[in-house]
């Protein structure tokens, strides 16, 4: 993709080249030690094997967070299926603090599935529930179980039963082609959303998680589509001249943030979404972009470089500018956490090719670096914010990779072939 086009949407100009590979996971020092938690292998009363293995999603989903350091299964000496099978003094030899059981049942086509959680010192049930689905659910009810042990263990609601939206673009014959997909926050079950042979950019969940907006080239120039996910019904939202880019969905839906070039320079506009009524936002000689909306649905945050170099700015609409970030030379693509204390961003401490993400506390204004590639982009926070995902180099090849936001864990998400990039959260599903 022509560099000056994504400088011009998205304030990135990041240089071509191959980062440090990461290993397939990374746990790091963090902030604390993780919790050791014991997600046994859920009994199964069905004939042939299954397709997913339940309880393996459930420790992977509980590791992803960062919190959670699930105990080997090599390391296990029992295998139990519920609370009663439990002997406490063989799991508290093992160091693990929780223990979650379950057991599978087929039931009229369906599957049945009772899961509990024991705390180990105190031999009591923390958790218990069932819940069912079909045999293409796997998945769903793991993430699921996950979600309702992660909300018990630490008051913070799950965020495994979310989705995730990226691109990929892989060479055909003389051309690329372009695919916008929505898989699980994990990357499995992938599927096409759309395909161009022009590029997509900037993919972005409505917080009704049914709509999605994003650029498309396909008319040649930069325009702002949204499409119904469930009906694959589309709607071109601008056709201006110049720059059309980076839409961002207001908290209640109603409006849509985004970059517009058509007065000359790229400045940041809001457009209501039914009475399509267009207001300014900025006006400044510099390139304003990358807009994110702040939970009050009245402020913006969003990168700029008219301080000389890109850093993070947020305004409330009619008023003026403020600079948010100062650390290092370069910090863009800002992102807020659930609680709104932490701004996630693609920074550079120095140098030109140095690109890393960074969370900065916006109450103290310190900043730590959470990844350990160099040619990272386009962080996108877990609704909870206890997760991020980005696009950066594995082995020579655009890949997304998931990070816990307390730096205990890095890891590659599986994905199609090609290069993957533009990743986005989706809000908590109904």
């Amino acid at each position: 993709m022509n560099t000056l086009i994504r400088l011009a949407l998205f304030g990135l100009a990041l240089l071509a080249g191959i980062a440090q590979a990461a290993d397939p996971l990374v746990v790091t020092s963090g902030t604390a030690r993780a919790t050791p938690i014991a997600v046994v292998p859920f009994g199964w009363q069905g004939g042939s094997v299954m397709s997913d293995d339940m309880a393996k999603i459930v420790g992977n989903d509980l590791r992803n967070s960062g919190v959670f350091e699930p105990i080997p299964r090599q390391n296990m000496i029992s295998q139990p299926t519920g609370p009663g099978e439990i002997i406490y003094r063989d799991w508290n030899a093992l160091g693990a603090q929780y223990v979650l059981v379950g057991n599978i049942v087929p039931a009229g086509g369906r599957l049945q599935v009772q899961y509990a959680l024991m705390n180990v010192a105190t031999e009591q049930q923390v958790l218990a529930g069932s819940v069912s689905g079909s045999g293409d659910q796997v998945r769903d009810m793991a993430h699921y179980i996950a979600d309702q042990a992660f909300e018990k263990l630490t008051g913070i609601k799950g965020a495994f039963s979310t989705r995730l939206l990226y691109v990929t673009a892989e060479r055909m014959g003389g051309g690329t082609r372009y695919t916008l997909q929505r898989a699980d926050y994990d990357g499995a079950r992938a599927v096409i959303l759309l395909q161009s042979r022009e590029p997509i950019l900037s993919p972005r969940f409505a917080p009704d998680g049914r709509r999605i907006a994003y650029v498309s080239f396909e008319q040649k120039r930069p325009r702002i589509f949204i499409q119904h996910i469930d009906t694959g019904r589309r709607e071109q939202i601008t056709n201006f001249e110049g720059l059309n880019g980076a839409p961002a969905f207001s908290p209640d839906g109603s409006r849509l943030a985004f970059v517009l070039s058509k007065d000359g320079n790229p400045e940041i506009y809001v457009m209501n979404l039914a009475s399509r009524q267009l207001q300014r936002v900025t006006n400044h000689f510099g390139i304003d972009t990358e807009p994110f909306w702040g939970a009050d649905g009245q402020t913006l945050y969003f990168t700029s470089d008219r301080a000389g170099k890109p850093q993070i700015y947020r305004q409330t609409i009619g008023g003026g500018a403020e600079r948010v970030s100062f650390v290092g030379n370069y910090n863009a693509n800002p992102k807020l956490s659930a609680d709104e204390k932490t701004l996630v961003m693609i920074h550079r401490q120095d140098g030109y090719t140095n690109f890393k993400v960074a969370a900065q506390d916006l109450q103290r204004g310190t900043l730590r670096v959470l990844s350990d590639t160099s040619l990272d982009e386009s962080p996108t926070v877990a609704p909870n914010g206890t997760m991020l995902i980005y696009a950066t180099r594995h082995q020579g090849r655009g890949v997304l990779m998931l990070a816990s936001i307390n730096g205990r864990v890095r890891l590659p998400l599986p994905t199609a072939q090609g290069e993957v990039r533009e990743p986005s959260w989706s809000p908590y599903l109904k």
